[in-house]
């Protein structure tokens, strides 16, 4: 496990970063080690579970190939409210009536978010500007800007509609974040939404 490939199922309230540094604890213990190279291959929030691939040693060095590959999600949104986390980290807000959408209009989701699109990243986010993270410049009432990038949505299925709940897959590139998915449908919907639960499936083919 010194230079490992490990995946991971990570659980909920757990961040990427606890479980690195767990694996690195156990593992230096296992093997009397003073130092050791750990780390992750895409960030999972900690409300979001699933697939967690932690490099260990020599194998760090092959994060970026992991980083760079498509992933597979199971997502679940709540329509009705929006979040400033554009998931259940915040409190709900904005509250609006769903019940007049149609299920037609709900079907045609998986085609308009489908393909390269413009996408912004969520403010209560890792992402760095000027060395500090988005999230630290939120919760410190910083007013800052995030520039939308390029992603692709591979495949978009939705897998069940039980209302104010819309459950999907979707399959994307690297940088795509299914908050911002989750708060573009619910502008699309004309009701708002955020991301009530997220599972990654696969990365690649992991």
């Amino acid at each position: 496990m010194k230079n490992d490939i490990i995946l991971i199922n990570k659980p909920i309230n757990w961040t990427s970063f606890d479980v690195v540094k767990k694996i690195r604890g156990l593992i230096k213990k296992k093997h009397s080690l003073s130092k050791l190279k750990v780390g992750h291959a895409g960030t999972l929030d900690p409300l979001a579970s699933g697939l967690l691939i932690i490099c260990t040693g020599k194998k760090t060095k092959e994060i970026s190939e992991f980083q760079n590959l498509k992933k597979t999600y199971l997502a679940t949104i709540k329509l009705g409210y929006i979040t400033d986390s554009f998931d259940r980290e915040t409190e709900e807000k904005n509250k609006k009536d769903y019940k007049n959408i149609s299920t037609s209009k709900i079907n045609k989701i998986s085609k308009v978010f489908f393909g390269e699109q413009n996408q912004t990243p969520p403010k209560y986010s890792a992402i760095k500007i000027k060395g500090k993270r988005a999230y630290q410049k939120v919760r410190n009432n910083e007013k800052f800007e995030l520039d939308s990038r390029l992603i692709q949505i591979y495949s978009f299925i939705i897998k069940k509609i039980d209302l104010p709940y819309i459950e999907f897959e979707v399959i994307c590139s690297k940088g795509t974040y299914i908050r911002s998915l989750a708060q573009d449908i619910g502008t699309y919907l004309g009701c708002g939404s955020y991301l009530f639960n997220l599972k990654r499936l696969a990365i690649g083919s992991h």
